[in-house]
């Protein structure tokens, strides 16, 4: 099940979903934030899973057969629950909105329809500084099973089990050249932040403001509200 925070105060990082329109073109760093999905209740337990790709061909002569080849690595697959529950207050339709909202992660956006490259959106699991876990994804199929409903036959409480499968970018991780990690990672806005003080600081151009505002939706780049939580997209989608 889920964990409640009750007694963590507002220490309590919570987990959630960065849901992201796909991007266009050939890159792999996500489109704009379309929105996010808070967990009201942080997962209990998820389940994260790597395989290799190794061939072995069968040899009559040797017994013990032939050496192994790598293939190659797979992509990571990642599988969670949602807990929620509303039954404070049964008089709502609060779960049932936000199973719709995940729903809607594994239909086509109209953005990229418009783009003419049909895509649901992609999405960023957060949960702190649990960096192993947030890698770039699409949802591969989303189950919500409905435990309790109010007297109208509206749910009030679901839990939905989400199954992540990871969109690999061109480097893995890393830079070939100098073996720097290249992730993508949040930023929380603090007083006195910019984006054209973040993109000096991130990418050594006050010039790469432009990349974290399309990155994240940005309209006014003058507007910056503070605790606002940034993606900056990886060095190398950046462009100088």
């Amino acid at each position: 099940m889920a964990q409640s925070g009750k007694g963590a105060g507002k220490s309590l990082v919570r987990a959630n979903l960065a849901i992201h329109e796909p991007p266009t073109g050939t890159t792999t760093t996500p489109g704009a934030l379309m929105r996010r999905f808070a967990f009201e209740f942080n997962p209990a337990q998820l389940s994260l899973t790597q395989r290799a790709q190794w061939k072995a061909t069968p040899t009559m002569a040797v017994r013990d057969g032939s050496k192994p080849e790598f293939m190659g690595a797979d992509p990571r697959e990642m599988s969670l629950e949602i807990f929620l529950d509303s039954s404070m207050k049964p008089g709502g339709n609060t779960v049932m909105k936000k199973v719709e909202s995940l729903l809607l992660c594994c239909e086509v956006t109209a953005k990229s329809i418009a783009a003419k490259q049909p895509s649901p959106p992609w999405v960023v699991f957060e949960w702190g500084s649990f960096s192993t876990a947030r890698f770039t994804a699409y949802v591969a199929s989303i189950e919500a099973q409905y435990t309790l409903f109010g007297t109208t036959g509206v749910p009030i409480r679901a839990t939905c089990q989400v199954s992540l499968v990871e969109i690999p970018g061109p480097t893995q991780g890393q830079n070939p050249t100098s073996g720097a990690l290249t992730a993508q990672r949040v930023h929380r806005v603090v007083a006195g932040d910019s984006l054209q003080s973040l993109a000096w600081s991130e990418y050594g151009s006050a010039s790469a403001w432009r990349a974290i505002a399309e990155a994240n939706g940005i309209d006014d780049p003058s507007r910056l509200p503070t605790g606002t939580e940034l993606m900056l997209p990886a060095t190398e989608e950046v462009p100088h």
